[in-house]
């Protein structure tokens, strides 16, 4: 990843990172001088997080997945959005970290730039089972990652696999005393392409 060609939309200018030589990170809720022209994209991906999961819509084909493609050397455009509480997208090797709020989209545009199976992580505590909160990030080459869209594309949709849900609706065996209240979690995503 090279963070100097991060272009984030829909922040307010917070910082900007100055490295020798290497151009400064922009973060701008509106379009600038800077930024009126945004960066053109190989793929737009929306990454919907919620109570404890992450679902990603691929709209050129009509993909929903558990796991999140990329192609490498691409920019691709990810509109991160939260359909409840505050939750963090963070792939470590990415250098990448960032909120998303409950009621707004966020755009964000990068191009991974090595191939390989990465780690989404939930970098805000989001409630009982947000350890439970990560996916699989792969990147793989242009004509994989059409293989990959193709393929997923042609499977029917179905609920995906969640952890928190089977944990909390299993029985307790031979449970004493109370337990503390927790937040029910959301219905599993449906989607073409389970992990």
């Amino acid at each position: 990843m090279i963070y100097q060609k991060i272009n984030i939309q829909g922040l307010t200018p917070i910082a900007h990172l100055h490295l020798p030589l290497e151009e400064p990170v922009y973060a701008a809720n509106k379009p600038t001088e800077n930024n009126n022209n945004p960066k053109p994209v190989a793929e737009e991906i929306e990454v919907i997080a919620k109570q404890w999961s992450w679902s990603f819509r691929y709209p050129r084909q009509n993909v929903t997945s558990t796991e999140l493609h990329l192609p490498v050397n691409q920019n691709v455009r990810l509109t991160l959005q939260s359909l409840d509480v505050i939750h963090g997208f963070y792939v470590p090797e990415f250098r990448i970290k960032q909120d998303i709020i409950p009621n707004r989209s966020l755009n964000f545009v990068f191009a991974p730039i090595r191939e390989g199976k990465y780690r989404l992580k939930d970098s805000q505590f989001s409630g009982t089972y947000f350890a439970l909160m990560d996916a699989d990030v792969y990147v793989e080459s242009p004509e994989a990652y059409d293989r990959w869209l193709t393929k997923a594309a042609a499977q029917s949709p179905t609920p995906a696999s969640n952890q928190a849900v089977s944990e909390h609706t299993k029985q307790v065996q031979n449970a004493r005393g109370s337990f503390w209240p927790t937040v029910k979690p959301a219905p599993p995503p449906v989607v073409n392409h389970p992990n």
